[in-house]
């Protein structure tokens, strides 16, 4: 059966505990004009800061994006995308992967973890992150191409962190890299979505309202709980129907109609990360004790039955 480990469970802590830094770190960029770093190694979140400048986020398919001294955005993959001192660079753009390229000349130094006395206009520090599953999937269509997050916010001071780590090489200096960048990527989404005039999903929206959230971390923190209207309504002790009315409101939908399309979500994770789990042991899991009644609610919710499902994500 499938559960939290943790006691206050909210929906952001799962859908953000598929997306972690490992080993991933681009590292320190110390750039002079013209520059043109170009990302292509298609991760799905990639996060930009810079330090003691300015340059512009150049995506693929959308506007050009400003970013200033000590200001982050999170670019969405994977299409590539470049950061350039000017939009119109003359700069020779230079590839840029999980190791990038330094070239001979042209004022681009580049190196994990690597670090450069000496003059330099803007320092870029920028972490790649994997999306593993169908649950953290479920951040990234949240999120814009491009979202961008103003200096002086919480994420400031992990940004003094992460500058000294990369400044010189250490043991263990990798992990704590990752560390500091999940760390970093946290704090820069929790500030976009509660940024003035917001639009956030309505999960995030919902999370702070005593009623509905309450019943959100109930249904996360154990999906696979016998759960109905009425016990939801008791646990945030508010009656049947001020439980389904505010739900509706807030999240769109029925709190039932969340629980199962949450439940398959998990399932479908599952479904790809157990190949030895049958069909009835990933049903179970998610609260059903009936593997026919959970393969009729798979298929509802995601069109395919789940042995077809796993095929399809396996092949």
């Amino acid at each position: 059966m499938y559960s939290s480990t943790l006691g206050r469970v909210d929906v952001f802590d799962d859908l953000i505990r598929g997306v972690r830094a490992h080993g991933s770190l681009f590292g320190s960029s110390m750039l002079t004009p013209p520059w043109a770093l170009r990302f292509v190694d298609g991760a799905p979140l990639t996060l930009c800061t810079v330090l003691g400048g300015a340059g512009w986020i150049v995506p693929e398919h959308a506007e050009p994006v400003a970013l200033g001294d000590r200001e982050t955005v999170v670019v969405r993959g994977p299409e590539p995308f470049s950061f350039v001192d000017e939009v119109g660079t003359r700069a020779e753009p230079v590839a840029c992967g999980q190791h990038c390229a330094i070239p001979d000349r042209g004022g681009t130094r580049h190196r994990r973890g690597w670090h450069e006395s000496g003059d330099a206009d803007v320092t870029l520090i920028v972490g790649a992150y994997p999306v593993h599953g169908e649950i953290s999937s479920r951040l990234l269509e949240t999120l814009p191409d491009v979202l961008r997050v103003d200096s002086g916010g919480t994420g400031d001071g992990v940004l003094d962190h992460v500058a000294e780590e990369v400044s010189i090489d250490r043991p263990g200096q990798q992990v704590v890299l990752d560390r500091l960048l999940d760390w970093m990527l946290v704090c820069t989404l929790r500030e976009w979505f509660d940024r003035p005039g917001a639009e956030p999903p309505a999960w995030w929206a919902a999370q702070h309202d005593p009623v509905v959230g309450e019943s959100l971390r109930r249904m996360h923190a154990e999906p696979a709980a016998p759960w109905t209207v009425a016990a939801l309504a008791d646990g945030a002790r508010v009656s049947r129907s001020t439980l389904a009315k505010r739900f509706a409101e807030l999240m769109g939908e029925p709190p039932l109609a969340y629980l199962t399309r949450w439940r398959m979500t998990l399932a479908a994770e599952l479904l790809v990360e157990r190949s030895s789990a049958t069909i009835a042991d990933v049903a179970h899991a998610v609260g059903y004790g009936d593997p026919f009644g959970f393969s009729a609610a798979f298929k509802r919710v995601r069109g395919v039955s789940p042995s077809e499902f796993r095929r399809a994500a396996t092949a």
